[in-house]
């Protein structure tokens, strides 16, 4: 019988190049990829919330995998964490509905960026690897006047970064929270999507007001431009966290007639297939017919 299990996991991006899979470089998908199969012995599809770019870390990472064993959720909880690396952390694992899909699902993401703003570096509180140093005292106020012109929906085409290949640039972005914790200023953006880099280049373009070098009437209009030069500069990746994504779970649609007869007719991996897991096509890992495991969502 097939299940779909979530996931929600954490994690430091600092020594990883992102989550998607890339060969020959250690990904958050990959060494996922690799408790699972370990774990649950056979290959895997593992569909992410987000495509977290390099250096970019999580809090509230969600993922979901399809599998025919028969573990026990506690025990494949224990067996999946125990084999991750000790800068990923599984936080929870659950069995959800078969149309549940990590990235499609998603209702809304929060990413909250870091930004140590005092003349002293971060490394002297040990946060280094998980802010961005600006060191010239940043207004917030100014920063909150910006922000202000761009919550709700519109198209953010001056905050995507070349290498954006959305159909369309239009999003909505709730809310735009900025406010101090001790000497870190705290941008929390949550939206119903984002553009690649979008987070990043809308604080980097906070930051230049509010340092005092864009007037407060540039704001509406590097929006109205649809130009990326328009906007300000793309801040660091270190200092950016996917924080949580919300979903609907009552909601989801119901199963096809062809998704639940793959279901039920899908069996736990032969026992002479699984001692050699990792030589397994990746053809071979399980999915139910009108799910495609490649996650849309670029990183923010």
């Amino acid at each position: 019988m097939l299940r779909n299990l979530m996931m929600t996991m954490a994690y430091d991006g600092l020594e990883f190049h992102g989550w998607q899979f890339q060969p020959g470089l250690r990904t958050v998908q990959e060494v996922v990829e690799q408790a699972l199969r370990r774990a649950l012995r056979h290959r895997v599809h593992v569909i992410g919330c987000s495509r977290t770019d390099s250096g970019v870390h999580a809090a509230g990472y969600v993922a979901n995998v399809f599998t025919p064993s028969e573990l026990r959720i506690d025990a494949a909880f224990r067996s999946v964490g125990s084999r991750l690396p000790k800068d990923v952390s599984l936080m929870d694992m659950r069995e959800v509905p078969l149309t549940f899909h990590a990235t499609r699902s998603a209702e809304a993401k929060l990413y909250r960026y870091r930004i140590h703003n005092d003349v002293g570096r971060p490394v002297e509180h040990l946060r280094q690897h998980a802010v961005y140093h600006h060191w010239q005292k940043l207004d917030i106020e100014l920063m909150r006047e910006a922000a202000r012109y761009w919550v709700g929906r519109h198209d953010f085409t001056s905050f995507a970064s070349s290498g954006n290949d959305r159909f369309s640039n239009v999003r909505t972005v709730y809310r735009i929270d900025i406010y101090r914790e001790g000497l870190e200023i705290r941008v929390d953006i949550e939206g119903d999507g984002f553009l690649y880099k979008m987070v990043r280049n809308i604080v980097g373009t906070l930051c230049e007001f509010g340092r005092g070098r864009y007037p407060i009437e540039r704001a509406p209009e590097i929006l109205a431009a649809k130009d990326r030069t328009q906007a300000g500069g793309t801040a660091p990746a270190r200092g950016l966290s996917l924080q949580w994504v919300r979903y609907n779970m009552p909601a989801l649609p119901e199963p096809t007639p062809d998704m639940l007869y793959d279901a039920a007719h899908m069996e736990a991996t032969p026992k002479h297939r699984r001692a050699n897991v990792d030589a397994e096509p990746i053809s071979s890992a399980p999915l139910p017919r009108g799910i495609e495991p490649e996650t849309d969502e670029p990183s923010a």
